[in-house]
């Protein structure tokens, strides 16, 4: 049957997120076979596809010319985004990025308006929104019991340039913290709330670097993070709801992240949503803060019981691009789809035009985005057998 032919599927760019990228999409998800990778360094791809069974190294120019390709996995930075997705796009394949979709509004239109005209998919991460974390806090949202939303709060610190040390990609455009990390918070709250109407922000750059020599990847010069590295502002949502933000990388790095959702009959709090497995608390009148069972898989739980570090640290990574490999099949819209990326990139460089020119910034854009099924698991008998949380991803 069509519904079940697997989506041959090729990674570009095999860096320390492809890790996870690779080991799930090559181990988990019955929908996709993973048969390439490629990076501009062939050493790169080589050791990814020894460490993980990949069958084949290819360049970028082989997998736009195999028709047996039909979906690619785009995960290099942020600034070579634009270029990497044409070409794909160009080239007949369906497409999933990390996030975000590009640096500039006028190529994210470019790409959408390409996409449509060809029939492909473009998918955007952060794919977190699909955990158990997000979707279990969306369940409560969508179900009244905390009423009707009023607002919202976000904040996460790091000392991003101190980051930019080891991994030096932060240092090109999009490695400021709001666009690297605050991403994951846009996301969390447009897919709980709903597509945002206009922005307010005021914002600041990250200092001057200067490199430490003792470093893990000691260099000589110094550096500074290219655009606001500290963003504080407001969002207005569609629903009238409204949300403050607040992302500074121009501090230390023990992390605080907090995310705080106010309505009318209740309160929910939740976990980093740069994970799968944020928790969700629930206050209610007259009671005691309560922490909620997950409703849904992909709660992080590594499918081994000899998990990599990996799997630690970036837990079900891919399974935004597994929803979308059954979207295709199935030929329904994928839910993190190319107007949520859009949206969620549109948001970022809106409050950044506000920190700019002092005014609000209106949204030109929208998206929707159904809630995932519950009531599966993500893995069976602690971490011994796989679960059947892909299940929910075919609905």
């Amino acid at each position: 049957m069509e519904a079940l032919k697997k989506v041959r599927t090729a990674v570009i760019g095999c860096g320390m997120i492809s890790n996870i990228y690779i080991r799930n999409l090559k181990r988990m998800f019955a929908i996709i076979d993973l048969v390439a990778v490629c990076d501009r360094n062939p050493e790169n791809a080589k050791r990814q596809a020894v460490a993980y069974g990949v069958p084949r190294v290819m360049t970028q120019e082989e997998i736009a010319a195999d028709e047996s390709i039909e979906l690619v996995v785009n995960l290099t930075p942020a600034f070579v985004h634009y270029d990497v997705i044409k070409a794909m796009l160009l080239a007949g394949k369906h497409v999933w990025t990390e996030k975000v979709m590009t640096n500039t509004l006028e190529q994210g239109r470019e790409l959408m308006r390409l996409a449509e005209e060809k029939g492909l998919y473009l998918g955007v991460a952060p794919d977190t929104v699909l955990g158990a974390g997000v979707q279990t806090a969306k369940a409560i949202i969508d179900s009244g019991m905390i009423g009707d939303i009023t607002s919202c709060v976000v904040s996460i610190n790091r000392n991003q340039s101190l980051n930019a040390e080891t991994f030096r990609f932060l240092r090109g455009e999009g490695g400021a913290l709001p666009h690297d990390v605050g991403i994951y918070y846009i996301a969390a709250m447009t897919a709980l709330l709903g597509p945002v109407s206009e922005v307010q922000a005021f914002g600041a750059p990250a200092p001057v670097h200067e490199a430490q020599i003792f470093s893990a990847n000691p260099v000589g010069e110094s550096w500074q993070i290219p655009g606001n590295n500290l963003l504080v502002g407001s969002l207005k949502f569609a629903s009238g709801a409204l949300a403050m933000v607040h992302f500074n990388g121009n501090t230390i790095g023990a992390e605080k992240s907090v995310f705080t959702v106010y309505g009318t009959r209740g309160i929910l709090s939740l976990g980093d949503p740069n994970t799968f497995n944020g928790y969700v608390r629930l206050s209610l009148p007259e009671a005691e803060e309560v922490e909620l069972p997950m409703t849904h898989g992909f709660d992080g739980t590594p499918p081994t019981d000899q998990p990599d570090w990996v799997d630690l640290a970036y837990g079900h990574r891919g399974i935004g691009v597994a929803e979308m490999a059954w979207a295709i099949r199935q030929g329904r819209p994928n839910r993190c789809s190319k107007e949520f990326g859009f949206h969620a990139l549109e948001i970022l460089l809106g409050l950044d035009a506000s920190a700019a020119t002092g005014q609000r910034v209106p949204m030109t854009s929208t998206f929707e985005m159904r809630a995932l099924p519950a009531g599966y698991y993500s893995t069976n008998g602690g971490s011994a057998l796989r679960g059947d949380a892909e299940r929910s991803l075919m609905a």
